[in-house]
């Protein structure tokens, strides 16, 4: 979230930065309540100093009567506090809830509009196909090599659910083992991380778990959510902590299963891999000083497009536009992968997305780090990046990789773990 201090005196950049967004938040009303909250505030102190000064005079009472009215009054003044003191809580709390909303500031190069606003600024190394024959989808591939089956998903879990079978269950560990071993080698330390979360956890992160249009998946009578990513559990590692700078910037990559409900999402180019009710992902984390967070986006931006260059896959790197940022991003960079059987003749599909949220959810998580020699203590900025989501990653290999007679070719960098060249 924002700093309270930062909206009401730059109350005019946080309404045309919401403006911008297609957000709307009650700026207006923070102020007036927060003026309130503060009489509240000044009313409880000056009850509590009379409370203070009447208790002190007690003990030099000259008869019984005095000491009475005193003890009278020095009680009235203590229950006219409490409710001074009630009364700044309520306004503190409700104020709380409407900065919330609020969503971070944006980066000035971002594009506004919406999610057919965003900018193409960079192609990936392998080319589109043109393949000479018609191309088959991976649903289609899938039944030809027996790789899924929809229909025993539905059956046990549900629509949305299915099942990998045979190669698919090696190029699913593929991914994930390229994906952990390369970040590894780029300074990222692995994570296996829980697939449950606290509300509180997701909320902190910018997650609004049991608001009636989560994408959530909450367990009845607890305060645990099925995760939808793992940026909730590895930004809810250092929930409440403090470090040190030296320890600036901490790089994770974590290992999760990942959890949602995709309400509302239907239609042929969503069918089969691509919206999911769980899947697989590895995910990059990064807590950085404010002076290293641009330029840690742009190397987790590089990272995913070395990814899916090293995967021969077709993709496009988009800078996302305001309205489809999101709460917690400053900036967010998506790679669109060209999936060939979405859509009639293909179309682009997102695999990954990164965004820079700044100081938003270490504030909201309370995450600080204190500098060497210098007092007090900064909120850290905190970045997030998907590797790979194995489903959608699968659906761009199985498409763009399919040869005239059926076959699929396996990219080099996975074939050491699926163990051929060639699926089928």
């Amino acid at each position: 979230m924002l700093d309270r201090k930062f909206i009401i005196q730059n109350a005019e950049i946080v309404r045309d930065n919401c403006t911008r967004r297609g957000v709307t938040c009650e700026i207006d009303r923070i102020i007036e309540l927060d003026a309130e909250r503060l009489t509240k505030l000044q009313l409880a102190e000056d009850l509590n100093r009379q409370a203070n000064e009447t208790s002190q005079q007690i003990p030099k009472s000259k008869d019984d009567a005095a000491r009475k009215a005193l003890i009278d009054k020095g009680r009235d003044l203590r229950h006219q506090k409490d409710a001074a003191q009630n009364a700044h809580d309520q306004l503190e709390g409700e104020i709380a809830e409407l900065i919330s909303a609020i969503p971070n500031l944006t980066h000035p190069d971002v594009p506004t509009g919406g999610e057919e606003d965003a900018v193409e600024i960079s192609l990936g190394k392998t080319p589109i196909p043109n393949f000479d024959f018609e191309p088959r989808n991976h649903v289609e591939l899938g039944e030809q090599h027996d790789l899924f089956d929809f229909e025993a998903g539905a059956r046990v879990s549900g629509a949305g659910f299915y099942y990998l079978k045979n190669a698919a269950v090696r190029l699913d560990l593929a991914l994930q083992q390229f994906a952990i071993s390369f970040l590894a080698g780029q300074g990222f330390t692995p994570i296996s991380t829980p697939d449950l979360a606290l509300t509180p956890i997701l909320q902190g992160i910018g997650f609004t778990p049991r608001g009636p249009e989560t994408q959530i998946y909450s367990v009845e009578n607890t305060d645990l959510n099925l995760v939808g990513t793992a940026e909730i559990t590895l930004g809810g590692m250092l929930a409440g902590q403090t470090i040190t700078d030296a320890e600036l910037p901490m790089r994770l990559c974590g290992l999760s299963h990942c959890f949602r409900t995709e309400a509302g999402a239907a239609g042929r180019a969503t069918k089969g891999l691509y919206r999911v009710h769980q899947f697989t992902k590895v995910e990059m984390f990064a807590f950085t000083k404010p002076d290293q967070s641009d330029a840690e986006h742009i190397r987790m931006r590089d990272l995913e497009c070395e990814i899916f260059d090293a995967l021969e896959v077709p993709y496009r790197v988009i800078d996302t536009a305001t309205g489809d940022l999101g709460g917690p991003a400053y900036r967010k960079f998506d790679l669109e992968a060209w999936m060939p059987g979405r859509g009639d003749e293909g179309q682009w599909g997102e695999v990954t997305s990164t965004s820079n949220c700044t100081d938003y959810q270490a504030r909201r998580l309370n995450v600080r780090f204190k500098t060497t020699g210098k007092k007090g203590t900064q909120f850290a900025h905190t970045l997030n990046g998907t590797a790979v989501a194995t489903g959608r990653a699968m659906i761009a290999i199985l498409e763009n990789h399919q040869q005239s007679d059926g076959r699929i070719a396996v990219p080099k960098v996975l074939q050491p773990w699926v163990g051929c060249d060639m699926i089928g």
